[in-house]
């Protein structure tokens, strides 16, 4: 994940003497530094640096205005809203590890605990973003497919109980595998890609299975009580949580499965993929307030209050987690 100028203490004593295989030179495969790209490519670090900080910007005045709605302004609390309301906190973390980032680039300078701490800490939070919409999409499906069969489970208890598991999970899985990655250089390769099956393609191939079947499952008759727009909203939902997927996510997991079957790509495309696929994945932050629109009925409407400084005529109503009828919705 992304780093600061702190590098590795490998990186800049790796010669031709040490063994190619010890855990730092394996490790430093899938983890450049800002000093790297800054040394090689100063004008394409200068270019991501900008980027950077308007991800940040975006990022942190949206989902700020975002977490506002749904916690103050949204009374029923619905398991969907829930899921998103942490998925805007890992979002914000997200986003507020970028100037961290650049600031580590300045002033931290060959703290390796700090590097390691930062890395950490957006790994993290990548994977929860990605377990939050996985559950934001199994939520859509449950609510429109198996409404009745789901309803013991669909409730606030329940995903409160699943949002503290996925932070446990994600923070105890990634720091055991990143610890485990760079203690031991046999195992380096397989426990990286063990964390990315657990913590991306698996997630991914559950949210393509219940796209597909809530897509095929809305053109049956007996799920035509359902109103057309809370049918509308649940497909549209899905597919914005997929393209982000394609989008953020996927190009960075692509590289470190493709680093993993070949140790020996060249640095320079190694190390400007990265980098490249890093802030696509950041770009998450920004493109999430998307999905946010399909939680509640007048998530859009209620912003456009805020920013007049007037009421909104009513409190945003989670219309996809609701079990209603098609007259009520």
């Amino acid at each position: 994940m992304p780093t600061s100028s702190t590098q590795l203490p490998a990186l800049d004593s790796i010669n031709s003497t040490q063994q190619p295989n010890s855990s730092i030179y394996l490790f430093s495969k899938f983890i450049h530094p800002d000093k790297e790209l800054y040394t090689e490519f100063y004008n394409l670090w200068i270019a991501l640096m900008v980027v950077n900080a308007i991800i940040f910007l975006v990022g942190v005045v949206l989902n700020s205005l975002a977490l506002y709605v749904f916690c103050f302004r949204t009374k029923t609390k619905t398991t969907s809203v829930i899921y998103t309301i942490n998925l805007i906190v890992t979002d914000l973390l997200v986003g507020f590890s970028l100037p961290v980032r650049i600031i580590m680039f300045y002033s931290a300078g060959d703290c390796l605990n700090c590097s390691l701490v930062h890395i950490f800490g957006y790994f993290v939070n990548m994977y929860c973003s990605i377990l939050f919409l996985t559950c934001i999409c199994v939520d859509r499906y449950l609510a429109i497919v198996q409404a009745e069969a789901s309803r013991k489970w669909r409730n606030p208890t329940c995903a409160k109980g699943i949002c503290v598991f996925i932070w446990i999970f994600a923070t105890v899985v990634t720091f055991s595998i990143l610890t485990m990655a760079i203690q031991f250089a046999a195992c380096c390769l397989s426990k990286i890609l063990v964390l990315m099956v657990c913590e991306y393609f698996f997630p991914l191939i559950i949210i393509i299975f219940f796209t597909t079947r809530i897509m095929c499952a809305l053109s049956k008759p007996s799920l035509m009580h359902q109103s057309r727009e809370r049918r509308m909203r649940a497909v549209q939902l899905l597919i914005t949580v997929l393209i982000i997927f394609m989008i953020c996510f996927t190009p960075f997991h692509v590289r470190q499965v493709a680093i993993s079957m070949n140790p020996d790509m060249p640095h320079d495309v190694s190390l400007l993929v990265y980098h490249v696929t890093v802030i696509l994945s950041s770009l998450n932050s920004c493109m999430d307030p998307i999905v946010y629109c399909f939680v509640t009925n007048n998530f859009q409407s209620t912003m456009k209050n805020i920013f007049r400084k007037t009421e909104p005529e009513q409190t945003s109503v989670d219309i996809l987690g609701m079990n209603k009828n098609s007259k009520g919705a």
